[in-house]
């Protein structure tokens, strides 16, 4: 995969957007972990997708965040960095915001956030889930789901 990450128009792909053009930039990379993290059955309340300013790179950047617990120090999945590191660990990145399927955080210290509302604040990530539903119900019957 190529990463493009700090292109100009911003646009989130889906999964199969991304994986089928074989490229993409962060923010791809980050929501196709997120949903296939959902997919193998974590629950949405220990995933967000963190938008975070690489400070090496000069430019923003998103990673997914995975907590334990609701309290614990998430580790971050980055495209940036192959190693999975706690939080804390990650000098590199500054957090700015956080999401999930259902709720916005303002990032306060690293790792944790202040509740700042509903994800559907956030016009890209409602285009993205409304695509990403589309294509679900447009997945045939399998045998094994009737």
């Amino acid at each position: 995969m190529i990463s493009t990450c700090g292109a100009k128009k911003d646009y989130w792909a889906t999964p199969l957007e991304f994986l089928g053009a074989a490229a993409g930039d962060c923010e791809d990379f980050s929501i196709a972990k997120y949903f296939s993290l959902r997919e193998l059955g974590i629950d949405d309340k220990k995933l967000r997708l963190v938008y975070v300013k690489a400070i090496r790179l000069d430019q923003f950047h998103m990673v997914v965040a995975y907590y334990p617990t609701p309290s614990s120090e998430p580790v971050l999945l980055d495209n940036l960095d192959p190693e999975i590191k706690r939080a804390s660990l990650r000098r590199d990145l500054l957090p700015i915001y956080s999401f999930n399927g259902s709720r916005l955080w303002l990032m306060k210290e690293r790792g944790q956030g202040e509740l700042a509302g509903n994800a559907s604040r956030l016009g890209l990530w409602n285009d993205l889930r409304t695509r990403v539903e589309s294509l679900e119900m447009q997945k045939p019957i399998r045998q094994y789901d009737r």
